[in-house]
C-alpha cells in the first residue's frame, strides 16, 4: 500500500537498503539519502508507536504488566526482530544478507523493461508478494527484517518504552545484524543482477531504433516509462 500512497512521489523508499542500493547504482542521488533515512527512521519509530497506542492494553495484559525482551511472555518481540535460539550471529549476518540480496535482486527485475517488468499498475501487488514470499520462506530464523530502519527504530522506541536496554543485549547482541547485513545483501543482489542479466542486455540497432521511434506514439516515451516503473518498483 505505501507504493500505491508514495510511488509517484518518492519512489515509496520505505527501506534503508533499497535506498542505499539506489544511490549505488546511479538511481538516487546521494545527496537524498539523508532525507530518505530520516523520514524512514521517522516513519518506523511513528509505526511502532502506534503499535504500542492501539494494543496497548492487550500487550499489559499478555504479559501481566512486566515487559520482557526474552521469556514465556516476551512482547518485544511483537516490534523489532529477534533471532530464534539456535541462530548464531554469524548465519543471522548470513540470512539478512541472503533474505535483502533476494529483494533487491527482484526489485531490479520488476524494473528492468527489457526483461519481464511487472505489468504498468501491478507493481504495488508483485512487490507486496515478492517481500511476502522471503517471509514465508526466509522468515523462520529471525523474522527478516530485510530493512535497517524497519528493525532499529522500533527497537528504540521499545527501549524508551519501558522494555529497557534488554533490547539491545538480547540475542548476543543481535541489534547491529539487521542494521548492517541488509544493506550489504541489498548491494550484493543488485550487483548480481546487473552483472548477470542487466549489462547482458542487446543493445537497439540504428533499425530498432528507428522502429521505435515510429511506434512511440503507440507506447509513450521510454525513458517516462522506465523511470514511472522504477519509482513504483522500489
Amino acid at each position: 500500500m505505501g507504493v500505491h500512497v508514495g510511488g509517484k512521489v518518492s519512489g515509496a523508499h520505505m527501506n534503508a537498503a533499497v535506498t542505499i542500493t539506489m544511490c549505488t547504482f546511479g538511481r538516487l542521488a546521494w545527496r537524498m539519502l539523508p532525507v530518505y533515512l530520516f523520514a524512514q527512521l521517522l516513519g518506523s519509530f511513528l509505526a511502532a508507536g502506534t503499535i504500542y497506542a492501539v494494543y496497548y492494553e492487550a500487550i499489559h495484559d499478555y504479559c501481566g504488566g512486566n515487559l520482557t525482551v526474552v521469556g514465556d511472555r516476551a512482547t518485544a518481540g511483537i516490534f523489532a526482530t529477534y533471532p530464534a535460539p539456535y541462530l548464531s550471529l554469524q548465519a543471522g549476518f548470513i540470512d539478512q544478507v541472503f533474505g535483502t540480496g533476494m529483494l533487491l535482486l527482484c526489485l531490479m527485475a520488476l524494473s528492468d523493461l527489457k526483461n519481464k517488468p511487472a505489468a504498468a499498475g501491478s507493481e504495488p501487488v508483485a512487490v507486496g508478494l515478492l517481500v511476502l514470499l522471503i517471509g514465508i520462506s526466509l522468515g523462520s530464523n529471525s523474522g527478516y527484517a530485510i530493512n535497517p530502519n524497519r528493525d532499529i527504530a522500533p527497537r528504540v522506541f521499545t527501549a524508551i518504552a519501558g522494555w529497557g536496554a534488554d533490547v539491545f543485549r538480547a540475542g548476543h547482541g543481535w541489534w547491529w545484524v539487521p542494521l548492517v547485513a541488509p544493506p550489504i545483501g541489498g548491494v550484493l543482489g543488485a550487483g548480481l543482477y546487473k552483472a548477470l542479466v542487466e549489462l547482458h542486455h542487446p543493445f537497439l540497432s540504428e533499425q530498432g531504433e528507428g522502429l521505435l521511434d515510429e511506434s512511440k506514439e503507440d507506447i509513450g516515451p521510454l525513458d517516462n516509462h522506465k523511470n514511472n516503473c522504477a519509482d513504483a518498483c522500489v
